[in-house]
């Protein structure tokens, strides 16, 4: 038998650097980069090892007339302050030919331009970029997972396409041991920014004062093995050989550029906080303490579904008032709170700086955390929700005109056993008040969440009964289940009607439960819910 065979493109001239890696100022390090190149950028929401200076001064030179333009910009997930920070410094028009993106929504002004049409736009799931780093610092031809089957990365729906002008199919559906894969082949990287602590004079990075380690390390060499340059944004320079072998986080030998920015923050809340970390541990009496409202309610009711011992995974927004929750019960060390940024235990910090967390008790590179989820290490997971439709499916990425992207959602609601949606059952101004056991609706919000048909699927139930999961949707006035036909109303709020306050808001039918279950008078409560509340709820069901 003859095995064919296919010649391996010539490879480009590397622009590697010799001799050690240069220290320069950003403004020279950026014009380094040429026109047409295809850039990787570390970083996470928040700051988050976010080369902050370089975007800035990319931004500027670009604007100034003396950077590149039609480049293509590849980034694991989102990177932003929702403020003009970020990604945001690169919105310009003509910088960026096409842009690959875990996820949008830390930088508004680069989503409305791919609303705009102004670049071609993919959006594929951070796991999926996280690791396809890895794949291509290794010189394989690419991922191949299960990730995204029946959602809109895959090309039978729409393929991670986010605009009118991005036709290319960059996703493919093989056939492997009789089971179907998506292939998310692998690109050259001609330059990558991403960030670290301190360099030494040889160029090695630790990342010691960090909150993550997001794959710093895996760009780093995707880029050195790809021919192209790398430069690193560092807060401080060390003298050689000072930094410790295991606070080595990146390798002198796959850094070429070194700009120093003394001014460098940890995240944009914080110009540092040792307890994200790992240097110190933080007292949890002195977190900011959630209030009672309609999201609180929301947050207490999820925390229900948690076993003793369960690896939990938390998402972005109302999801992530579980950790609130569960610390202010004292509950946090009963289960172990992770998030897709790489860290494990602790409890993961809200809003904007979604991404660490205090007290963590391991930080990986965020590929082993996916790699971890993906195989089906999280017992139950918390995400948030946009829409929602009758058969079950949820949309998180692109809705009302708006492109936030997928984020880890993919990657952790097709893997976990048990998923849990969160969020309040409309949106636009509704006030719902929880008191004295009961839930008063003063105000409905103008946004319908429960639709007739999602605008984008970022999660198949079709798939999720497949695999077996459980699947529960949470709101402030009513819990639903994934049934074999669509969703099933299990429990309402006491003080709400089911007709007018829920079955009357769905559009189409919803089965309802016989019997049909009253959500606990103590979410509603301002009070403790008390050591003897979450061990009656055998398997998450309430007592």
């Amino acid at each position: 038998m003859t095995i064919p065979t296919h010649p391996d493109p010539a490879p480009k001239a590397s622009r590697r650097m010799r001799g050690g890696p240069r220290f320069l100022a950003a403004r020279e390090a950026v014009s380094l980069i040429r026109p047409g190149d295809t850039v990787a950028i570390g970083g996470s929401g928040g700051g988050l090892l976010e080369p902050d200076l370089l975007l800035r001064t990319l931004g500027e030179a670009y604007g100034q007339g003396a950077g590149p333009g039609g480049l293509t910009l590849v980034h694991t997930t989102g990177i932003g302050d929702r403020e003009g920070g970020g990604m945001d410094h690169l919105a310009r028009p003509g910088l960026a030919r096409r842009i690959i993106a875990g996820n949008w929504g830390m930088a508004p002004e680069m989503s409305r331009m791919v609303t705009d049409n102004r670049f071609e736009a993919y959006n594929f799931p951070q796991g999926v970029m996280s690791q396809l780093f890895r794949e291509i610092a290794g010189g394989r031809p690419g991922l191949v997972t299960h990730v995204g089957l029946g959602t809109f990365c895959d090309p039978r729906l729409e393929g991670g396409r986010l605009n009118d002008v991005t036709t290319e199919d960059l996703v493919e559906v093989i056939t492997l041991g009789g089971r179907e894969w998506l292939f998310y082949p692998a690109f050259g990287l001609d330059v990558c920014l991403i960030r670290g602590t301190a360099a030494d004079e040889n160029g090695n990075l630790s990342l010691d004062e960090e909150g993550a380690n997001l794959e710093m390390l895996s760009i780093a060499q995707a880029t050195r093995n790809s021919g192209g340059l790398v430069i690193a944004q560092v807060k401080r320079v060390a003298a050689a050989g000072s930094i410790p072998p295991r606070s080595v986080a990146v390798p002198g030998i796959c850094v070429d550029v070194v700009v120093v920015n003394p001014a460098q923050r940890q995240l944009v809340t914080h110009d540092y906080n040792p307890a994200f970390s790992g240097r110190h541990k933080q007292a949890l009496s002195h977190l900011e303490p959630f209030p009672l409202d309609q999201r609180k309610v929301v947050a207490r009711r999820a925390v229900a579904e948690i076993r003793d011992d369960d690896v939990v995974n938390l998402g972005v927004g109302i999801a992530d008032g579980v950790a609130s929750v569960a610390a202010e019960e004292g509950w946090s060390d009963l289960f172990t709170l992770t998030i897709e940024q790489g860290l494990v235990g602790g409890v993961p910090a809200r809003g904007v700086i979604f991404g660490v967390a205090t007290n963590p008790t391991a930080i990986l590179d965020q590929p082993y955390q996916f790699d971890f989820y993906d195989g089906g290490g999280l017992d139950i997971t918390f995400l948030g929700f946009a829409q929602i439709d009758g058969l079950g499916n949820v949309n998180v990425s692109k809705f009302d005109q708006r492109v936030v992207g997928t984020g880890g959602f993919v990657n952790i609601s097709q893997n976990a056993s048990t998923v849990v949606f969160c969020g309040t059952f409309t949106a636009g101004g509704l006030h719902a008040v929880p008191h004295d056991g009961r839930l008063d609706l003063t105000t409905e919000g103008k946004h319908r969440k429960f639709v007739d048909k999602v605008e984008q699927v970022t999660f198949s139930a079709e798939q999720a009964r497949l695999r077996g999961q459980k699947v529960l949707y949470v709101t402030e006035r009513a819990v639903f289940q994934l049934g074999e036909r669509g969703l099933v109303l299990t429990e309402v709020a006491p003080g709400i009607d089911v007709q007018t306050d829920v079955l009357d808001r769905i559009p189409g039918p919803v089965e309802v439960a016989t019997p049909l279950a009253e959500m606990d008078a103590a979410l509603f409560t301002d009070a403790p819910l008390g050591t003897a509340w979450r061990p009656a709820h055998d398997q998450g069901q309430p007592a």
